[in-house]
């Protein structure tokens, strides 16, 4: 029947499971450790997991890197084809036109972790990436160009961006092309300008980061602020330039940006208090802005005088009326409370809130943020009410960072002996502007708000 099938061909004898065995009985005698050695591929169905095996592999190798900086290199195998079919400039450097057969690569650029993420990409399809060594990460990704690596860099950034790391990462995006990346930098750091100044990484960042900072319209600070974090900069780059943080050297490695901080814009009181004491102006600086403050004919400044811009917060009213009752909406320590959730980034600046129904009274607040039971910002303000149905505004410190698709709790503890307007016809989701805010009752509150009605009818916010 076979030789009707296949006609003209001799046919293999029929294989016996003994004689299978006594075939690799014969090759492992051939070759001791072939069985590890040559039969591991069987172990893998995929060509990637076939692949992952020969990562950081030197089964095979030909080409190997010698990665990162004098005393502190590391030696890593390569496989060409695979390096080639991952990246344009390994296929370049080991095939096209210029390509040098040569067995060692130097690479003093790159740290070796971060070369060894790029290569486990390459080679096993998967992104591990740290907060330590992603932007060294991003730098070899970029260097290789290596695209979809590089993305996954910029939004590991972006979901780890606060006020902490926004200066630097403004810096290394500028460096690195990033314009999303930069946006979402200047958003973090406008809205928390405070906080991003008082930073330490913003004591890191370059000469041109700095300049663009102070030259910043929209910084949501006190001048004073902007004017103290210069001086910590300054110190830190005498530091970087082997010079003694003299006031003299201050003023030097600060150059021409010092005129970018708005300094008349200042209270009086800050500047006789901080600036003009600082011993970081001239004489004739100092005498020329006090003039300025308090002459009919002021003096030219080289420094601006028109103030910042800032932010114009938004307000989120969730409430389509509001009422007041005889006999609510009492206060007796108890919280009221809202939960919340947004579709991008914002950050909170404060509550606006109702006050009494019985004419002018004062009120004491307890102001909180929570996401997942875990406090964020809280802070006890006064704030007085005129009788009228209009909110009254309550601020943090400063403005929190809410990250999208997330549930965040805002409460309020009130202590006031008048009745209050509350709200009512309360609805679960709100549009401010590009911004959808989403509202679900909170079991935090025990004095009455909660979706359809209550206190806590306005959350303020920066987007």
């Amino acid at each position: 029947m076979a030789a009707e099938l296949f006609p003209g061909k001799k046919l293999l004898p029929p294989v016996s499971v003994h004689n299978l065995q006594r075939q690799n009985e014969t090759n492992n005698n051939l070759h001791p450790g072939a069985q590890s050695c040559c039969t591991w591929q069987g172990l893998y169905p995929t060509v990637r997991e076939r692949n992952s095996v020969m990562f950081n592999n030197e089964m095979m190798a030909d080409v190997h890197f010698v990665v990162g900086p004098p005393g502190g290199t590391q030696r890593v195998p390569g496989h060409k084809y695979v390096l080639a079919v991952g990246s344009s400039v390994f296929h370049a450097m080991f095939y096209g036109e210029l390509a040098e057969d040569q067995d060692e690569i130097r690479i003093p650029d790159v740290e070796p972790p971060s070369f060894l993420a790029m290569l486990k990409y390459i080679y096993c399809d998967e992104i591990d990436l740290c907060a330590d060594t992603v932007l060294a990460t991003l730098y070899a990704a970029k260097k290789y160009i290596v695209p979809h690596l590089a993305r996954a860099c910029v939004n590991f950034l972006e979901t780890s961006l606060s006020a902490k790391n926004a200066c630097v990462l403004l810096s290394q995006s500028c460096l690195f092309e990033e314009p999303d990346l930069t946006q979402r930098c200047w958003e973090v750091i406008d809205a928390q300008a405070e906080l991003a100044l008082r930073s330490e990484g913003f004591c890191d960042i370059d000469t041109q980061t700095l300049e663009s900072i102070l030259r910043r319209e929209t910084l949501n600070a006190k001048e004073m602020v902007v004017f103290d974090a210069a001086l910590n900069w300054a110190e830190a780059e005498c530091q970087r330039q082997d010079l003694a943080p003299t006031i003299e050297n201050k003023r030097l490695v600060l150059g021409k940006a010092i005129y970018l901080i708005r300094i008349p814009t200042m209270t009086l009181e800050d500047f006789a208090n901080g600036a003009a004491q600082s011993d970081v102006l001239t004489l004739n600086e100092t005498n020329d802005i006090f003039l300025w403050y308090t002459a009919a004919k002021k003096p030219e400044l080289l420094f601006c005088t028109k103030p910042r811009k800032g932010l114009s917060p938004q307000r989120c009213h969730r409430f389509q009326s509001c009422a007041y009752r005889s006999n609510q909406w009492r206060y007796r320590g108890r919280c009221d409370s809202i939960q919340f959730a947004v579709d991008k980034r914002v950050f909170i600046a404060g509550f606006g809130l109702y006050g009494s129904s019985c004419g002018s009274a004062e009120y004491s607040a307890k102001i909180e943020l929570k996401r997942q039971g875990v406090p964020m910002a809280q802070r006890i303000i006064k704030y007085f009410s005129d009788g009228s149905s209009s909110t009254f505004t309550v601020w943090f410190e400063y403005p929190v960072q809410i990250e999208p698709d997330t549930f965040y709790t805002a409460s309020v503890v009130l202590d006031g002996n008048e009745l209050s307007y509350f709200g009512q016809e309360g609805m679960t989701e709100v549009q401010c502007g590009k911004v959808t805010f989403q509202f679900q009752c909170s079991s935090d509150s025990t004095n009455g708000t909660g979706v359809q009605g209550g206190q806590i009818p306005e959350l303020i916010f920066y987007a």
